[in-house]
């Protein structure tokens, strides 16, 4: 299903649900969502990129080896966990910091930086299944 329409819509759909995702993942700590359906969003997103266009510009849009992200998302997800311990309380207790960024107040917290990892293991893994699959089907 390589048609010309698709070919040329892929990529801003790509876009368009690349971005969906993030904000996915962002609301889901205070509202549904968070990072596995955000990863979801962002994987099924390149799935379609890579059948409009192949895994080769799948794999030049991800810049990154799909299970490389999905390592460093994982090592994130471990670390925001950690870190609790760090200051005396126990594993994975949430962790708030507001820093003043450009005049307001910005709140940090372990749950977000445990949701981003997640999102990396989900957009890192589902992209490496798919990719794979892709490519078998291709030859």
């Amino acid at each position: 299903m390589r048609t010309v329409i698709f070919r040329f819509t892929a990529p801003y759909i790509t876009s368009l649900m690349v971005l969906f995702s993030i904000f996915v993942l962002l609301r889901g700590h205070n509202d549904p969502g968070g990072g596995f359906i955000g990863g979801l969003i962002a994987a099924s997103a390149f799935a379609i990129y890579g059948i409009a266009c192949g895994v080769d510009a799948v794999r030049r849009a991800l810049y990154f080896h799909p299970t490389a992200i999905a390592g460093s998302g994982l090592m994130l997800a471990v670390l925001a966990g950690c870190l609790s311990i760090v200051f005396g309380t126990q594993f994975m207790t949430g962790l708030w910091a507001f820093p003043a960024i450009l005049g307001g107040d910005v709140g940090l917290s372990t749950p977000m930086f445990f949701d981003i990892g997640v999102y990396l293991v989900v957009v890192g893994s589902i992209s490496a299944i798919a990719l794979a699959l892709e490519e078998r089907d291709t030859d």
